[in-house]
């Protein structure tokens, strides 16, 4: 259910509110989760909509002690700074780095480390680091229910955009792969609904990245040297072409990836690429 405003429960300890920011990137709207009911976690507050940020606070008002953001994309952490002011609240989350699309703003409290632990009496609630999308995303895992809330790390419905250059293609893959370390029971993403097969989920993520970055390597050796906005078109022949402009920066970061295991040479001066068979 993604009725905007009006908090949904999914288990005994967590509530979904759904932002009222539906499009073709953030799909139904940013996820916005209530953890605990007596000392309540705000869980990516979302955007800075002033529909959302009263639903957020009409849903949990005063009992609200903690504002926890797993990125500073404007779509998931910009309400932080209208809820704290209302209630005070901690704000928990990594600063942003100097990138595109960061919510600069934000400004938290306390500068998570991986593995922090917020621990009460109704939820435990660790840290996980998961460059990749960018470089100062966490994931969070409810120890309870053994679900991990993951961001934009995993998304219900499409991939995810990797932003160089604090996001990065490598950190991405091997981030995928450390959510399997949990014992997960359901994925809870930043857009779209709960995903109750963790395991083939990370699986399936991890295998359609390689395929894609296969698919960069035939499009090289076809292409030759190449500009990054003709590769995209080869390499994104199943992606809508009005997608190709965001598509572009995923494309950056696998090529980056390509570069530093030395497989593929950048050109500056005209910004092309080819391969490198070695």
């Amino acid at each position: 259910m993604f009725e905007h405003g009006v908090p949904f429960r999914l288990n005994d300890r967590v509530r979904r509110l759904v932002a009222p920011n539906a499009g073709v990137m953030t799909g139904p709207g940013t996820n916005t989760y209530l953890l605990g009911d007596d000392a309540v976690a705000v869980l990516d507050p979302g955007p800075a909509l002033p529909e959302h940020i009263d639903a957020i606070l009409n849903a949990a008002g005063d009992r609200i002690r903690w504002i926890v953001c797993t990125h500073t994309h404007p779509d998931h952490s910009p309400a932080w700074k209208a809820v704290a002011e209302a209630t005070g609240a901690e704000v928990i989350g990594a600063s942003p780095p100097d990138d595109m699309f960061q919510d600069n703003t934000f400004k938290p409290t306390l500068e998570l480390q991986h593995d922090y632990v917020l621990s009460t009496k109704e939820f435990t609630l660790r840290a996980v680091h998961t460059p990749g999308h960018v470089g100062n995303h966490y994931c969070f895992f409810l120890e309870e229910e053994g679900m991990m809330f993951a961001g934009d790390h995993v998304m219900n419905g499409s991939t995810v955009v990797i932003i160089p250059p604090s996001g990065n293609m490598k950190s991405y893959i091997e981030s995928l792969q450390r959510l399997l370390d949990y014992p997960l029971q359901f994925i809870a993403p930043g857009h779209g609904d709960i995903m109750p097969e963790p395991k083939p989920t990370v699986d399936w993520l991890v295998s359609h990245r390689l395929m894609r970055e296969q698919k960069v390597i035939d499009g090289l050796r076809r292409a030759g040297r190449v500009p990054l906005e003709e590769l995209v078109k080869v390499v994104y022949d199943d992606v809508d072409a009005g997608l190709h402009k965001m598509a572009q920066l995923s494309l950056s970061a696998h090529l980056i990836k390509l570069r530093e295991e030395n497989r593929a040479q950048q050109h500056a001066p005209d910004d092309t690429w080819e391969i490198l068979d070695v």
